[in-house]
């Protein structure tokens, strides 16, 4: 996998509209719905009641795209099935299907990173953030449990492999409705503790410039001592994970990226090497293995 994901072209915008109707029947499922055509379906009876082992709605699809030979070719889309009622710090089902552009379910994946999917959640404002890893039931359907702490806009960011394929980014979006609670600000501070684990982020450029390649340099020491960490163990085949996204009125592809960690760094560091595509505001979230207990260091940078 490259150092960051940059850039996937984008065919169709989702946003997943909470609803209460039932999982449709087979041959609805592969039905394309866009956005401004959703609600409409779902109010108009096209969506036929079966017994699913649990209560779904159907919400939609998205397409992902790679490039092949420069240009960008769209290759898969998902769909989104969740639990018709979504409550606040309630666990809830998730359904992943993917599909090819004709609605084919994918049904071999290659494993990446020691797993088959990795999703990314976070809230739209970028204060929560899970990072998943859906088990494969077959047909190219995934599934897992996911909890969302208070009211308002979650994005997800689907990363998978299909046999044959390079590495797709779906992006899907839902909605936990209640009122939403403001946005505390910004945090640029750049030591935080995190339980007992104390993280220091260093750049390599004293100012990030968007298009310029930059190292993150994550200092992980104990908070009791000081001292650098002697514990780090692996975690899913490499010394860290780092996924960044820009901050942004409604996320997408574009905004995600994912960096991997540099070999041969020094005891208690982790070091990624990255850059931005465009000028603004960033959040990370590095990801570390304390001795079996992963660590989530979240920061802000800004890009100019």
């Amino acid at each position: 996998m490259n150092r960051f994901i940059n850039a996937i072209a984008i065919t169709t915008t989702l946003v997943i509209v909470q609803a209460c109707s039932s999982l449709p029947n087979a041959e609805e499922k592969a039905m394309s719905v866009s956005t401004h055509q959703h609600e409409e379906h779902l109010t108009s009876g096209s969506h036929n009641h079966e017994e699913p082992s649990i209560n779904e709605s159907h919400h939609g699809e998205h397409s992902t795209s790679s490039t092949v030979h420069g240009e960008k070719k769209a290759v898969t889309q998902a769909k989104l099935k969740v639990s018709s009622e979504i409550t606040p710090n309630k666990n809830i089902s998730l359904l992943i299907d993917v599909e090819d552009l004709e609605g084919k379910a994918i049904a071999k994946f290659d494993t990446f990173q020691e797993k088959l999917m990795h999703l990314i959640i976070v809230s739209d404002d970028l204060q929560f953030f899970s990072h998943l890893h859906p088990t494969y039931k077959d047909n190219g359907q995934f599934k897992v449990e996911a909890s969302f702490p208070q009211a308002g806009g979650y994005t997800f960011f689907s990363d998978y492999k299909p046999t044959g394929q390079t590495e797709q980014i779906s992006v899907l979006k839902t909605q936990v409705p209640g009122i939403s609670i403001a946005a505390p600000e910004i945090d640029i501070k750049r030591s935080k503790t995190f339980n007992d684990t104390q993280v220091n982020l260093a750049l390599s450029e004293p100012t990030v410039k968007a298009g310029q390649e930059v190292t993150l340099m994550f200092k992980l020491q104990d908070a009791a001592n000081n001292q650098p960490l002697t514990d780090l163990q692996p975690y899913l085949g490499e010394k860290g994970h780092l996924v960044i996204l820009r901050q942004s009125s409604s996320l997408t592809a574009a905004d995600y990226i994912h960096a991997h960690a540099l070999k041969n760094t020094p005891t208690g560091q982790v070091h990624f090497m990255t850059s931005f595509p465009q000028a603004g505001k960033y959040k990370l979230w590095g990801q570390f293995n304390r001795n079996g207990k992963i660590i989530t260091a979240d920061f802000w940078i800004n890009v100019v």
